[in-house]
């Protein structure tokens, strides 16, 4: 988690870039901005990104 950024805290996440196939069809249904990619992440860390999660909502609970 970055909590140094300008808009606030931000989770930040690695994976492998996504293939021309995946992208175009994500980008069918929610268009990628000009800053954002489309990234794939291993069901072997979806708990990691659970616990990520969980952790950046107790240090900055929604409104």
């Amino acid at each position: 988690m970055d909590t140094d950024t300008a808009q606030g805290p931000e989770l930040v996440l690695q994976g492998k870039v996504a293939d021309a196939v995946t992208r175009a069809a994500c980008g069918q249904d929610s268009p990628p901005a000009d800053d954002e990619g489309i990234i794939r992440i291993p069901v072997r860390m979806v708990d990691q990104i659970r616990k990520a999660c969980d952790a950046a909502e107790a240090a900055d609970p929604p409104l």
